[in-house]
């Protein structure tokens, strides 16, 4: 739905508002027409229910606005009387039209000493769980998201089994674009493998696809930040197809909601205007080997020959920090290792040599972006490839069009229909193309055990989901074993990751004293 289509949309909602309310309004003290007015009929029904004004803030933030209807119809009911256990489930599973019943089939009155405490404590723990529910729904969709690390991209830097806060406002909290959905849960509900957002269920067609069932277009709230080169951000997959990311087709059919599209948390090596180029495995930005914060730990593959010597497993671990690999095939261990760890293990007196596995420039891989084998590029040695910066025009030809055909069709919404050597954007002949929004180039530190851009290509800024800013909770998912030297570290920063565990403690423990012991003795004091 574009902003007419909402607009009128919202025209509707408060037609049928006014009609079903008008006569509570009268009832309550107000004036009919005080239930027609946009947005100060809630005003007036917030007093009339004698909730908070501030509520009706709720009312238009999405998703959130889902859990604070509901609640409206059944204070709206309680405030004529209707306060049995049978009129709140009417009032939900009507979706508010019970309402229409109390307006029009009853002369309840307006019950002006109604008290808003619950009249059980069932009734109070319900309510205490509603707002809960509603403050941390609040707090995720807009201002901090929980996540977990699933993969190894980032091994060495964010490990599998770091749980991290992830901030909605720094780079601008994204208003959420599927606006029917399960509050807190991303695309599918557990267990049941059913999706957690109404959506259309045709994905063979875009144009029936995108014309999503109560969709908002895409908006965002400014942020005081931009994503900065080599920081880590969290994001949703562009060409998530639901089914095998690792599988990606250029061209294929499966279409899903920006903001249910699949997470991932990489490092953005390229920001827009960057020419990026890969050369045996390191990265080059503008003509220049890029330099990566000091916490960064990027990683390739290595061959240790031994000539069949076993090296311990645990020195592995304790002395050269491998975590993953150490298998020993033929004489040999493949390991995925830090260039610093490779040179530290030459000197092993097992060791006879020590070989990062490249491919060779020239190499073609069909897999790798934007899929031309005739380029002869591969995860080692790419490009160089201009990443689209909002503004910014570019040529449309053969050469080119690989490159941002995605861009153009997909991320930016134009028809674009190629005849011969000829191209057409919504039915207008072009040769050159500028971009409506800004890209970044997103790649794991473990370089060659990492699908990334380098796979599905540039990350448009309007599927960035916020910036990882803490870690919480940390557990090896092999072990089991609570790594807490990770908990309550930062993300960012230089130097070695420092644990802040013990001030928390120290803070939560100072909390606990005031409530139980000190906040005590302070009233009976007063007493």
């Amino acid at each position: 739905m574009n902003f007419t289509e909402w607009f009128l949309f919202f025209l509707v909602i408060q037609l049928i508002h006014f009609a079903g309310t008008w006569k509570l309004y009268v009832r309550a003290g107000r004036k009919a027409w005080e239930a027609a007015i946009p947005i100060y009929n809630a005003i007036v029904l917030a007093g009339i229910i004698k909730r908070p004004k501030w509520w009706v803030i709720l009312l238009f933030f999405p998703i959130v606005n889902q859990l604070m209807f509901p609640v409206f119809w059944i204070e709206t009911a309680r405030s004529f009387g209707f306060n049995q256990r049978k009129d709140t489930i009417l009032v939900v599973l009507t979706l508010g039209l019970y309402i229409f019943y109390i307006n029009y089939a009853t002369d309840a009155a307006y019950k002006t000493d109604r008290s808003l405490k619950p009249r059980t404590s069932l009734g109070e723990w319900v309510s205490a769980i509603a707002f809960a529910i509603i403050a941390a729904t609040m707090v995720h969709t807009y201002f901090m998201q929980p996540y977990v690390i699933p993969s190894s991209s980032l091994e060495k830097t964010l490990l599998v089994g770091d749980y991290l806060f992830v901030s909605k406002f720094h780079y601008g909290a994204r208003v959420p674009m599927t606006t029917v959905a399960a509050p807190m849960i991303h695309d599918t509900i557990p267990l049941t493998k059913k999706k957690s957002y109404l959506f259309s269920d045709n994905y063979e067609k875009r144009e029936t696809a995108l014309k999503n069932k109560l969709q908002l277009p895409y908006m965002r709230v400014p942020g005081f930040q931009k994503i900065k080169r080599n920081e880590i951000v969290v994001f949703n997959q562009p060409a998530d197809t639901l089914l095998d990311m690792n599988e990606f087709t250029p061209d294929r059919n499966y279409y899903k909601p920006i903001d249910k599209k699949t997470n991932l948390v990489k490092r953005c090596v390229g920001i827009p205007g960057d020419s990026l180029e890969i050369r045996d495995g390191y990265i080059y930005i503008n003509g220049k080997k890029t330099v990566l914060p000091d916490r960064a730990k990027p990683q390739y593959n290595f061959i240790v020959d031994t000539k069949g010597q076993t090296i311990n497993a645990n020195d592995l671990i304790d002395r050269y920090g491998v975590r993953e690999g150490g298998q020993m095939r033929n004489g040999n261990y493949f390991l995925t290792l830090t260039d610093k760890e490779a040179e530290k293990l030459r000197k092993h007196s097992k060791v006879t040599s020590v070989t990062k596995t490249i491919k060779p420039k020239g190499e073609s891989d069909s897999e790798i972006f934007p899929h031309v084998p005739s380029l002869g590029w591969n995860s080692d040695n790419f490009g160089p490839i201009f990443i689209p910066k909002q503004g910014t025009t570019v040529k449309l030809d053969e050469y080119s069009m690989p490159f941002y055909k995605r861009v153009i069709s997909e991320y930016e919404g134009n028809q674009l229909d190629i005849i011969g050597n000829n191209y057409f954007i919504n039915g207008e002949k072009v040769d050159s193309y500028t971009f409506k929004q800004d890209y970044y180039w997103m790649m794991g530190d473990n370089r060659q055990n990492s699908v990334d851009a380098r796979r599905w290509g540039y990350v448009p800024f309007d599927h960035v989901v916020g910036k990882p800013v803490l870690i919480w909770f940390s557990r090896d998912t092999k072990t089991g074993e609570i790594r807490w030297d990770r908990m309550f570290s930062t993300v960012g920063g230089d130097g070695e990751p420092v644990s802040y565990l013990k001030y928390v403690l120290i803070a939560l423990g100072l909390y606990l004293l005031y409530s139980f012991f000190l906040k005590g003795k302070l009233k009976k004091a007063k007493k």
